[in-house]
């Protein structure tokens, strides 16, 4: 006899269908799998064979045959092992299942019949909706991310027994309702008010928070630059529903999204400078997400830029431009969601000590070495470059909040509402910082006075095309953050002074 029971699987954070198809025949006793599985695919048969003795059922003396179809794409995982457990049942007529073509089976199986919760099941299940399907039959351990996923009826089953019975007809558990977090900005102790000085640098951040635009900050050890950075989730808008969706996906294939509910608060990641280029862009056998995937919706954050290798950061470059990295590998193609906001700090040359009197022992030849290692085309994706000098000694003995993390978040969150407002219809365009060359005109009007400044500015700087796009940006989100229409002369002013500060250089 021939059972299908329908499962799925992920190729990038994507879920996709599997047709689980079970054929019993004459034949020596035996049981194969095919259809391109990997090792924890073809365990399954140990792993189904010894679930289904230990709860009381029996192997089929005979040639078993399963295939996962589509053939011609590999399959991961123990997800598996449930759907062909049922569908060995199913053709051998120790069960008879209703309606079991329009409900996807999902479940790795312990070796006494319990169902042990797995990776990747919110892409599979968002697939299932998409597919029409009506029911999903998944372990009550993935109970929390199933919860996320809209429109279809789910099961939640400890073992092998409640799922049957569940397939036979009986009413299942359903999951526990769960409502994401809250972003609560201050949550974890840090604000900006815990800063002393550096206003200049924390309205720049505020204008990047804002408008989504990629951050340089080069500064002496000690300025404050790492903490500036990591007070930066503090002033991030929230994350919105289908944000929320696309993150909870991410950490689902990854395994790190657990039971408890996610939250909208806006990834930030902070990987060591030794990371390598896998790590940072993903891949591996497996073609992992790495780092900038993590970060999708949120930040990543770079510190001690130039200490990373030269060809880690120049992976980089597509995703900043396309917010997005496909991964090849010989037997597939992955792509991956990055469209995340680049934070990174630097020191102005080895020593740290450049642009203080008398602090610094680098030659010229060694500090244009040192800045080197970044190349110009990674610079030139980068929209807002800040300067992080020392505090006075007297300012910090004075003490004295300036800007708080509260007042400037209020900024970024109005910022945000126009820029919702005049996206509105635009998929594509989110932030400021998304909207392309040909559409400037369109979204970024501009005042007579402003024309004239952004003139100047290409004559004297020789400015690139790309250049220029992320000045008119920059300039676009100031605008936006004080409300205006149109971009004025001091806001398209202040957003070609963020393009040369002091300390980097040009």
């Amino acid at each position: 006899m021939v059972a299908e029971m329908r499962s799925g699987a992920v190729a990038g954070i994507e879920g996709f269908e599997v047709c689980v198809e079970i054929d019993i025949a004459r034949g020596l006793p035996s049981l194969t799998i095919v259809g391109m599985p990997d090792a924890a695919v073809r365990e399954s048969r140990e792993r189904v064979t010894a679930a289904l003795r230990n709860n009381g059922f029996k192997l089929p003396g005979q040639r078993i045959t399963i295939n996962l179809a589509p053939a011609g794409v590999r399959k991961e995982g123990a997800a598996f092992d449930l759907p062909i457990a049922a569908g060995i049942l199913a053709a051998s007529g120790q069960a008879v299942f209703r309606g079991e073509g329009r409900a996807m089976l999902v479940g790795e199986l312990a070796l006494d019949g319990r169902l042990k919760p797995v990776r990747g099941l919110l892409p599979i299940l968002c697939n299932a909706v998409d597919a029409g399907f009506e029911r999903a039959i998944v372990p009550e351990g993935n109970g929390a991310e199933a919860s996320l996923a809209a429109g279809i009826e789910i099961a939640c089953c400890a073992d092998l027994c409640e799922a049957l019975a569940v397939l036979a007809g009986a009413a299942g558990r359903g999951p526990a309702a769960q409502e994401p977090k809250e972003d609560v900005p201050a949550g974890d102790g840090l604000d900006y008010g815990q800063v002393i000085g550096q206003e200049a640098a924390k309205r720049a951040l505020q204008v990047a928070a804002a408008g989504g635009h990629h951050v340089l900050m080069s500064g002496p050890p000690g300025a404050g630059k790492t903490m500036l950075a990591r007070r930066f989730p503090t002033i991030l808008p929230p994350l919105g529903d289908d944000e929320l969706l696309e993150c909870a996906k991410i950490l689902s294939v990854t395994g790190r999204l657990g039971e408890a509910a996610p939250s909208r608060r806006r990834p930030f990641r902070s990987p060591h400078h030794s990371a390598s280029d896998a790590g940072l862009v993903g891949g591996g056998r497996s073609a992992l997400p790495g780092e900038i995937t993590l970060a999708h919706n949120g930040v990543l954050f770079l510190d001690e830029l130039t200490e990373f290798r030269r060809n880690v950061l120049e992976t980089l470059r597509q995703p900043l431009e396309e917010g997005c990295i496909v991964i090849a590998r010989a037997n597939a193609v992955s792509r991956y969601p990055a469209r995340f906001q680049l934070l990174a700090a630097m020191n102005p040359c080895p020593c740290g000590g450049a642009g203080a009197p008398g602090r610094c022992s680098c030659s010229p030849r060694e500090i244009t070495r040192y800045r080197s290692k970044l190349s110009g085309p990674l610079l030139d994706r980068i929209s807002i470059y800040i300067g992080v000098g020392p505090v006075d000694a007297r300012r910090v003995e004075e003490g004295g909040a300036g800007a708080t993390s509260g007042s400037l978040r209020q900024g970024v969150l109005r910022a945000r509402e126009m820029q919702r407002s005049r996206y509105r219809g635009c998929a594509e365009y989110r932030t400021n910082a998304d909207v392309p060359l040909y559409a400037l005109e369109r979204f970024c009007p501009m005042e007579e006075g402003a024309r004239r400044v952004l003139e100047r500015a290409q004559r004297t700087l020789g400015l690139s095309a790309r250049t220029r796009r992320s000045i008119i940006q920059v300039a676009r989100t100031i605008a936006d953050l004080d409300q205006s229409p149109a971009i004025g002369p001091a806001h398209l002013a202040e957003a070609v002074q963020y393009r040369v500060p002091a300390g980097l250089g040009g």
